[in-house]
């Protein structure tokens, strides 16, 4: 059984940061792409960053220059950075990732439980 565990968020003044961090437990044979997405009330699910097992970046406009996704291989964890928040900024926060339990079957595709990130003053 594999699971995405996330921690982190919280709350904090606009122009502060925090920070989450979501590990995949379980048994995993490789990892893909893992991301952030999230999901505001009145809003649909929306994406926030990506990263490739090799590194690569990507972001939605509305993030860019203010949030740092990375990530461990090793831990088969993702994190994600977020500084200069904004109060539209305030959602809950889900992990994403395409996982490979053993060499014998395809990658699927998990979700993180969600953590709550709530900017306001």
């Amino acid at each position: 059984q594999v699971q995405l565990v996330e921690s982190g968020g919280g709350w904090v003044h606009p122009g502060g940061s925090l920070s989450v961090a979501c590990a995949a437990s379980g048994s995993i044979c490789r990892n893909y792409a893992m991301g952030w997405y999230r999901h505001a009330p009145g809003k649909q699910l929306e994406l926030v960053a990506i990263i490739s097992n090799g590194g690569s970046t990507n972001y939605a406009d509305y993030v860019k220059g203010r949030f740092t996704i990375s990530r461990d291989n090793a831990k088969n964890t993702v994190y994600l950075q977020m500084n200069s928040l904004k109060p539209e900024d305030t959602a809950v926060y889900y992990c994403n990732a395409d996982l490979q339990r053993t060499m014998f079957t395809q990658r699927s595709n998990y979700w993180g439980q969600g953590t709550q990130v709530t900017v306001s003053s």
